[in-house]
């Protein structure tokens, strides 16, 4: 039961994948919306994970403790959401009969590295193998994660077709990173506190 956010996550990619393919008409056409839509449902589980931490240490509340008690689930959600976005991105540019630029394979390669080592990471048998490795592998991984998504919403603001989606997601990456940081914040003027007391 305490997995269903990971075959939700599963669930929202082939659907987003089914709806992309079913909704176009043209092999291209598809393959462009299939790629786009999987991009989307993908990003809400990627802020839960992003911020479940951050929201626990600001407000203590009993609902962001539940948050972080699943995002380990929210988390392998993401990954597997975001292999079906793998998915449509080859067939996006297989249809397309062109290979992706430099820039792509090295940081979108690199973003799915980072996604495939976090997910095989997730149990505590890795935890114990890595030690401290692991904290930095995860912290490093979904900050990266993190700056591809802002990345690919802050560059749609100029473009006029995409500036409204450009903005919001811009606005939610921001928003999160600020929790993050708000967060960060607190816990190091709770440790200067405690060192003054002692």
């Amino acid at each position: 039961m305490q997995r269903w956010p990971m075959w939700l996550g599963l669930a929202l990619g082939l659907g987003a994948l089914y709806f992309g393919l079913s909704g176009q008409e043209g092999e291209l056409e598809q393959w462009s919306a299939a790629t786009r839509y999987t991009a989307r449902v993908g990003f809400p589980l990627f802020m839960l994970a992003y911020v479940a931490r951050p929201l626990v240490d600001l407000t203590r509340a009993d609902w962001a403790r539940a948050l972080l008690a699943k995002r380990k689930w929210i988390g392998l959600g993401f990954a597997m959401s975001h292999t079906v976005h793998l998915v449509a991105i080859v067939m996006l540019f297989r249809t397309l009969g062109e290979a992706p630029t430099a820039a792509q394979l090295i940081f979108g390669g690199f973003a799915y590295v980072m996604l495939c080592a976090m997910a095989l990471t997730s149990n505590r048998s890795a935890m114990k193998a890595l030690g401290a490795k692991w904290k930095t592998l995860h912290r490093f991984g979904i900050h990266y994660l993190w700056l591809i998504y802002a990345q690919s919403y802050f560059k749609r603001i100029p473009e006029g077709g995409t500036m409204e989606e450009g903005l919001a997601g811009s606005l939610v990456v921001l928003a999160a990173a600020a929790i993050r940081f708000a967060a960060w914040r607190k816990k190091r003027q709770r440790q200067a506190a405690a060192t003054a007391v002692a």
